[in-house]
């Protein structure tokens, strides 16, 4: 199965963009492509570039499984995965590490964004759910597959860690993309 996982690149609240890293790996951990984009710091076109990136690429039939890290890009550039579902016609899947903090992430679309309601109906959409793992648990959202199937992808897919190797790898090839070097943690 091959699966792309999508991670955004280092970044400062000063940058107009950020580039984004697809990592497009055969299950568990064959690396086959790599894929790039770039979305708005705090804007508003990140699903709309990851559809152009995968339907751009010649890759795009063979991607089964779409995985994000966090549904957030270049800061709250917020991805629409029942679109990217829609359009693709894969599963997509958001992975974080932390259980969002709600309470937290409302008050600051509302505190910095005259659209607050448009992306906080983004990040209500689909309940966030804890996936224990060998190791520490990991917080998913999604849309086009049931919850025990993206488990057993998502647990076929991690090597080591809690994070699947897509993301993983987006992580390190963003991170060098910017940096130079890779660095922390995915």
């Amino acid at each position: 199965m091959r699966i792309l996982g999508i991670d955004d690149a280092p970044f400062t609240f000063s940058d107009s963009t950020v580039p984004i890293v697809g990592a497009l790996l055969r299950s568990p951990a064959y690396l086959e492509a790599v894929m790039t984009s770039k979305v708005s710091v705090d804007g508003t076109d990140s699903t709309a570039a990851i559809i152009e990136m995968v339907r751009g690429s010649r890759y795009s039939d063979q991607v089964k499984l779409v995985l994000l890290d966090g549904i957030a890009f270049g800061g709250f550039n917020l991805v629409d995965i029942d679109a990217v579902h829609d359009s693709l016609r894969v599963p997509v899947a958001t992975v974080t590490r932390d259980a969002p903090d709600m309470i937290g992430l409302k008050g600051a679309l509302q505190k910095h964004f005259d659209d607050w309601q448009c992306r906080w109906e983004l990040l209500e959409r689909h309940p966030v759910v804890k996936i224990d793992t060998d190791h520490n648990p990991i917080y998913v959202s999604f849309v086009g597959i049931r919850s025990d199937d993206l488990k057993g992808i998502l647990r076929s897919c991690t090597i080591q860690g809690a994070i699947p190797e897509p993301l993983r790898v987006a992580h390190i090839i963003a991170s060098a993309f910017v940096k130079g070097e890779s660095y922390g943690r995915a």
